[in-house]
């Protein structure tokens, strides 16, 4: 991994290839964290209709509110990233 990173950092000469590897992994962590919240969100939510069946419509209409915000938190990180490795170029 530090080998990828340094690699990437050499390509692009001075603090600008720090910026743009920092970026890019600052962008994997930001979609990486949300697939693992949005996957614990979709199991929590079917075993929870498994185990309260009547409930399911409350179940799904929080499910996609919360996968939503999770969803939204990891856009605005990931444009964000972007947007500080564009200001270093």
């Amino acid at each position: 991994m530090s080998s990828l990173l340094m690699t990437l950092a050499q390509t692009i000469p001075g603090e600008k290839g720090m910026a743009i590897a920092g970026a890019a992994i600052g962008m994997g962590v930001a979609v990486l964290g949300a697939g693992i919240g949005i996957g614990r969100i979709g199991g929590q939510a079917v075993e929870g209709i498994a185990r309260q069946p009547e409930a399911a419509g409350k179940i799904q209409v929080n499910m996609l509110i919360a996968a939503a915000l999770v969803e939204g938190v990891a856009f605005t990180a990931v444009v964000f990233s972007y947007l500080l490795a564009g200001k270093v170029l």
